[in-house]
């Protein structure tokens, strides 16, 4: 990933979000339109979630240190995971409020509405356009497109409405839209707080075990192997820690050559692309992969 493109995008994105924000908050309050209101709500958000990826993006890069030793690559793990906590929290505000505007109608002006609506809707694809590149890669960028995405796709809403609104009065469809958009986004900030909370409590990333099993075994210089832990500790990096029995004579030159064959194998394979091997010869001979846990006792 390009560092200076990427902080181009960053700030391209936060200017374009800052503007959106100021129009969509006056133009919602001269029209009246819940729907307006709340996607400035929802973009005035975007502008501290794209300063807060920025941030975990800088820091991201910073090397290892003493303080440190894996780095601070997990920076941008966090940001994305406040990101998805704040998508959430603002969509169960937005339905909410939608809700009570169905008891509670108000006059809408369509026209107002509708030129606001459709200035936010191309800022808002030139944002998400913007962070498309990298969002497969990097789930911190991810976290900003899928603002940038529910903004877009929260506009394109906003748009229909105000058109309906505006020539035949259907008030109703403001805060219905409201509802719509609202359970998009709580869905798409489910799913990266989710990934976010797996990286963070260090969970196996689908791999299978078995397969792990089958590939080291497959080396007749291992044995076993046990007291596995296998996680994803960035986007980028899937770490394996394991104990394998081996013969009391194999050399620790034959071991590292051994291990170098079966890293190359777990990597091509499975995308495990650091692994740490502890020998053993009778320890844990007949142990499963997943050693038992350790309950605390009150």
């Amino acid at each position: 990933m390009n560092e200076d493109h990427t902080s181009k995008r960053y700030a391209y994105v936060t200017a374009l979000n800052i503007i959106i924000t100021v129009a969509e908050f006056i133009g919602g309050i001269f029209s009246g339109s819940l729907a307006l209101l709340s996607d400035a709500v929802h973009n005035l958000s975007d502008v501290g979630a794209v300063i807060l990826s920025f941030v975990a993006h800088l820091i991201s890069r910073r090397s290892r240190n003493q303080n440190k030793t894996f780095g601070y690559q997990r920076a941008e793990t966090l940001a994305a995971f406040t990101n998805g906590i704040i998508l959430i929290i603002i969509s169960l505000i937005l339905f909410v409020e939608a809700i009570e505007r169905f008891w509670q109608p108000e006059h809408i002006k369509g026209g107002i509405m509708l030129i606001v609506a459709i200035v936010g809707l191309l800022a808002n694809f030139i944002s998400m356009i913007a962070m498309q590149k990298d969002a497969k890669k990097n789930l911190n960028v991810r976290s900003t497109f899928v603002h940038m995405f529910s903004d877009a796709l929260s506009s394109v809403t906003v748009v229909i409405g105000a058109i309906f609104i505006y020539f035949w009065n259907v008030t109703w469809l403001d805060p219905l839209l409201t509802m719509l958009v609202s359970l998009f986004v709580l869905y798409e900030a489910y799913k990266i707080t989710m990934k976010a909370a797996n990286i963070l409590m260090e969970s196996n990333p689908n791999i299978d075990l078995k397969q792990v099993n089958k590939i080291v075994l497959s080396f007749p210089e291992i044995k076993n192997i046990h007291h596995v832990h296998l996680w994803r500790y960035s986007d980028n990096c899937i770490m394996l820690d394991a104990h394998v029995n081996v013969d009391k004579d194999l050399t620790a030159g034959e071991f590292e050559k051994v291990t170098q064959k079966i890293g190359k194998e777990l990597k091509d394979k499975l995308g495990i692309n650091h692994i740490n091997f502890q020998a053993e010869c009778e320890r844990g001979r007949n142990d499963d992969m997943i050693a038992p846990g350790y309950k605390r006792e009150n």
